[in-house]
């Protein structure tokens, strides 16, 4: 599966921002997207993530209640909304796609990845 993420840029904290993740190539059934970010100069995090079909999705707490991670069907794309963003936020966003549960965070869990794409909140 490829996978190419955009829709990254620049706001305001407080402000929102949508993230896409576009999917190409056979999926499974139980295929899982996920959402990752690296800030400058830590580790790659989890976000969020989902299941292919289904809607079951699993959430960092850091971003719990803030961020949605949804599919749209048609458009074989998953998206990340991000609402009430804070300059902690700021990272370069990577979607990532693995076979099997989506309630795993580890960078080495997830086989598929797409380019990265740069979040910048400013305060």
């Amino acid at each position: 599966v490829q996978l190419q993420a955009s829709g990254g840029g620049l706001v305001l904290a407080g402000g929102s921002l949508r993230l896409s993740c576009a999917a190409s190539g056979r999926t499974f059934s139980s295929y899982a997207v996920g959402w990752f970010r690296q800030a400058p100069g830590k580790e790659r995090e989890f976000v969020a993530a989902r299941t292919w079909n289904g809607g079951r999705t699993y959430y960092a707490n850091s971003v719990k209640g803030r961020f949605t991670i949804s599919r749209e069907n048609a458009k074989n794309t998953v998206y990340l909304q991000m609402n009430s963003l804070k300059p902690e936020d700021t990272a370069v966003y990577y979607c990532a796609g693995r076979t099997g549960s989506p309630y795993v965070t580890g960078v080495n869990d997830y086989r598929d990845w797409g380019q990265g794409t740069l979040v910048t909140v400013s305060s």
